[in-house]
């Protein structure tokens, strides 16, 4: 299948750049937004006068609707076409932002919360349909996707900094008027940059509505179900009803997928193994990079008593590793293919958490933790360039939404299932260690001293575990990778033709 030609004035390689710098600006809000309450979520508490299971929810509800909707976002796109529902998203992202920014009770900052979700869940796949379209040629579009893949971990990252910062010199609030600037600025920005898709003669892709609700329903009640986790045990019915929900839900989705005509996600698309290992690195990673930026903020600021402006400061290597590694990651991805480079990438972010993994209450910032902050986004910045090329590979221009939404469920649900297994084994952890501690009481060793070895011994396993889980990956994924075979239909983009 041929891709036409997008018409671009003079410059137009100049136009891409701009067009592409507007586009990772809002994808890495997006994920800023994410995390942009994690450090002052105390504070929040303390302002609001909430209690633990609310502050869950205000941190949980913009990652509940947006992941349960990307799927019908990416469909929306396919069928209304990226620049209209950009445009539809930032106009809601922005007007929640706005919302969270003055609430002035709980239900307010929580509905916004969740509207922001649903801003982020048009907008997502939008963006990387649009992308297509800037970059038409294989090895343009190759090098746009090499970066786009680093772009999430940033804004992640970008969120714990700026956090800390706003924390000691402003209020929590003002982290939200930065999503209201960068969704106005791209309002006004899209008429010029964005191309309008030419009007197409092959008939739009019908919405698949019962699909749909299916989808979004189980995986918002799946991603509760593992959140709530945080405050109740796995064997509670607040646990259990909404995941057997959610699981029954998904079942009833892939029937129904399965039997419709015009599926929302055709089970063909995830026929490629390639395109399964790289949604799989996907989610992982982002679950790594969530894991990181929550368990380390709360061993600085808990155990080793560190203030949220030090603990900001403690990532700056983190997003510098970042940034160096997305910037040169396209080369390796170009010269040895991207399954390898996602396999080294989940290998060095592996040997990150098992450094980590020996943490203790007194570990030393630049000998301890300083390797893992600096190995891990290295290789979380290969692995999410190389699988954001692989998963966009063979894929037709009329489901790159669909593509970029399931590239962005990855990435919003891998996060709340990490979290949600690794703080289990985190707590499984230290109650044992708890459990079999003597020395607390009359050991010479303080009760909050004992709390802290616990506590700290759990997010070391929690360490471990995830290093072992990104180094099974990195396996699986040069052995998966190295037999699969060529797909039957002519493919519209392959990673031959972007290395060439």
């Amino acid at each position: 299948m041929t891709v036409a030609l997008v018409p671009f004035p003079r410059r137009a390689s100049a136009r891409r750049r701009r067009a592409f710098a507007l586009l990772g600006l809002v994808q890495a809000t997006l994920i800023f937004t994410i995390t942009v309450v994690s450090v002052p979520l105390p504070t929040i508490g303390r302002e609001l006068g909430l209690g633990r299971s609310e502050l869950v929810l205000v941190s949980a509800a913009y990652a509940l609707s947006f992941s349960g909707l990307l799927l019908f976002g990416g469909r929306l796109t396919d069928r209304y076409g990226g620049r209209r529902m950009l445009v539809l998203g930032l106009l809601i992202f922005a007007g929640a932002s706005a919302v969270a920014a003055f609430a002035p009770q709980y239900a307010t900052l929580v509905g916004a919360r969740f509207g922001q979700g649903i801003g982020a869940a048009l907008i997502a796949p939008a963006a990387t349909s649009v992308l297509r379209r800037i970059f038409p040629d294989p090895a343009g579009y190759h090098h746009a996707m090499v970066r786009w893949g680093g772009l999430s971990v940033l804004g992640a990252t970008a969120g714990i900094v700026l956090a800390g910062i706003a924390c000691t010199w402003a209020s929590w609030r003002w982290m939200f008027v930065l999503p209201v600037f960068v969704a106005t600025l791209a309002l006004l920005l899209t008429a010029r940059l964005v191309p309008r898709a030419p009007r197409s003669t092959v008939d739009r892709p019908r919405l698949d509505l019962p699909a749909a609700i299916l989808a979004t329903a189980g995986v918002t009640l799946l991603s509760y179900s593992l959140v709530i986790t945080d405050e109740h045990a796995w064997s509670s019915p607040e646990v259990l009803l909404p995941l057997g929900a959610a699981l029954i839900l998904l079942g009833a989705f892939v029937l129904v997928e399965v039997a419709g005509r015009t599926p929302l996600l055709p089970m063909s698309f995830l026929a490629n193994r390639q395109r399964v290992i790289a949604l799989l690195a996907i989610g992982l990673s982002a679950a790594g990079s969530s894991v990181i930026c929550l368990l380390l903020a709360l061993y600085l600021q808990q155990v080793q008593g560190w203030s949220p402006l030090r603990t900001s400061v403690a990532f700056v290597p983190y997003a510098i590793s970042l940034i160096v590694m997305g910037r040169i990651g396209r080369r390796p991805i170009e010269r040895y293919g991207a399954p390898a480079v996602i396999a080294t990438g989940l290998a060095l972010a592996a040997a990150g958490f098992l450094h980590l993994a020996a943490l203790a209450p007194g570990t030393d910032y630049v000998t301890g933790l300083l390797p893992g902050l600096v190995l891990l986004p290295a290789g979380v910045a290969l692995a999410f360039s190389g699988s954001t090329v692989l998963a966009m590979a063979d894929v037709t221009p009329r489901q790159a939404g669909l593509a970029g939404g399931m590239m962005n469920t990855a990435m919003e649900v891998g996060p709340t299932v990490g979290v949600a297994l690794l703080m289990a084994v985190a707590a499984a952890r230290t109650t044992h260690v708890a459990s079999t501690d003597t020395g607390g009481a009359g050991g010479g060793v303080g009760l909050g001293d004992a709390v802290d070895v616990a506590t700290t011994s759990g997010y070391g396993w929690a360490f471990g575990a995830a290093g072992l889980a990104f180094a099974f990956l990195a396996v699986a994924t040069l052995a998966v990778t190295s037999r699969e075979v060529a797909p039957r239909e002519e493919p519209s983009f392959s990673l031959r033709e972007a290395a060439a």
